[in-house]
């Protein structure tokens, strides 16, 4: 069965400063995104769709688009912006970014964060998973809290409660800190480092959209549109709790690596760097 990856790549990279998913992160040029699809195919994804506004659209393929092409088969999503109140510039978020895909996606598909770097083993069990799922066997990889967390400032997480490897519950958490703390109802909270964390990557099929289009439409009827986020975890949490899905996890106890902040690109580069050393990523 042919499966898809589906790049997250419409964040503003406010706190990062600038076009991240296009930072340099090699001396040759290469930023994470040629190791993520580098890894991504050599599991068997089949092509990448990548998700873009339409103001960057032009930067990201001159940046990154065009030399990962030349590797695998890549598609161009724009995230439509139509429905932003006026003064909204962000998009509304990750789930309403999926949603964008569903005229181009018509089979499994695998999502991830264009910024983030998942090692390669994550998506062998995601695709294997994927090529036997039937509609509304989802699937993710959960990574340990303390694995996941940058010593440059805070972050936000999906928290995630599990049962017999299935995922029962996930919950965004914002403005966790270096030591796995974050801030409820004025209490402080600190969370195990062993925790099991969402970074979006997601196993998904294409019955998916129905579901995001439903509750795409509730958000936009009850939310205030000026601040809040459409995420893919929620609408995910929604479908586990409502029966129209499960999700298998894949616990990874790897070391995930991101650019959230701008102090964040030297760990990444050093540890990129050392697996390409290692011949992990040989003719890249």
């Amino acid at each position: 069965m042919k499966t898809t990856l589906v790049v997250m790549a419409a964040g503003m990279g406010s706190r990062f400063g600038g076009l991240k998913q296009a930072e340099p992160v090699t001396p040759d040029g290469k930023g994470i995104l040629d190791f993520s699809v580098y890894d991504a195919t050599k599991a068997g994804f089949d092509k990448t769709v990548f998700i873009v506004r339409e103001d960057m659209e032009e930067d990201f393929r001159r940046l990154v688009g065009d030399r990962i092409a030349k590797r695998t088969k890549v598609e161009y999503v724009l995230q439509d912006m139509k429905d932003l109140p006026e003064g909204r510039t962000k998009p509304f978020g990750t789930a309403h970014a999926i949603l964008c895909c569903a005229d181009v996606v018509k089979e499994p598909f695998a999502i991830i964060n264009a910024d983030d770097y998942y090692g390669h083993n994550a998506f062998f069990d995601i695709r294997k998973h994927l090529a036997g799922a039937k509609d509304g066997e989802y699937a993710m990889t959960a990574y340990h809290l303390g694995n996941t967390l940058s010593k440059n400032g805070t972050v936000s997480r999906g928290i995630c409660e599990t049962k017999d490897g299935y995922l029962e519950k996930v919950t965004e958490v914002t403005k966790i800190a270096p030591d796995g703390s974050y801030e409820k109802e004025g209490e402080k909270i600190v969370l195990p480092p062993d925790t099991p964390v969402s970074m979006n990557l997601w196993g998904l099929t294409p019955d998916i959209f129905g579901i995001l289009k439903e509750e795409y439409k509730k958000f936009l009827e009850s939310a205030n549109l000026m601040k809040d986020e459409f995420f893919i975890p929620s609408v995910i949490s929604k479908a586990l709790e409502e029966g129209k899905a499960t999700v298998r996890v894949f616990r990874n106890a790897d070391k995930w690596y991101g650019i959230t902040y701008r102090e964040d690109l030297a760990e990444v580069k050093e540890a990129i760097g050392g697996y390409v050393r290692d011949g992990l990523y040989e003719g890249i």
